[in-house]
């Protein structure tokens, strides 16, 4: 039996010990997963058998975008649903009801599953005010001094 759950910063050690099972995040700290629990708008977990097993947090105006980020499944649980359950505690959260789009990224083997709960792939080429097409270009920059 699962139970979904908003998450907050009291959840940073559950939730930083399931970051802890896949290598990108293997390096997160406690607190500043705690820090960064605070400043998101809302997380969704699920609880099974007293534990957490899966988490997702969304960033959001409230009103035009929400982004998710960190979806995270533990290992031994992975194929149950609980992604499915996440996802779609996620897109049915009362939170995000007035907001137009929600979006993500993902590595190119999920994609069947993020489509299989409704999400589309956003393609680089879009209509453009002034009329015609471009394509649109995703940019980062690192803040931190690592390189």
């Amino acid at each position: 039996m699962s139970t979904v759950r908003d998450l907050a910063p009291a959840d940073a050690e559950e939730l930083t010990a399931l970051y802890e099972e896949y290598e990108w995040w293997a390096d997160r700290e406690t607190e500043d997963v705690r820090a960064a629990l605070a400043e998101t708008e809302f997380a969704v977990g699920i609880d099974a058998d007293g534990e957490l097993v899966a988490a997702g947090r969304v960033l959001t105006d409230f009103t035009y975008y929400a982004n998710v980020f960190d979806v995270v499944v533990a290992a031994d649980r992975r194929g149950d649903g609980l992604g499915r359950e996440l996802m779609e505690a996620i897109r049915d959260h009362p939170e995000l009801q007035s907001v137009v789009g929600l979006s993500l990224l993902c590595r190119e083997g999920l994609v069947p599953f993020y489509e299989s709960v409704g999400f589309e792939v956003f393609g680089p080429e879009f209509e453009v005010p002034e009329g015609g097409t471009e394509e649109l270009v995703r940019m980062t920059c690192r803040l931190d001094d690592e390189e």
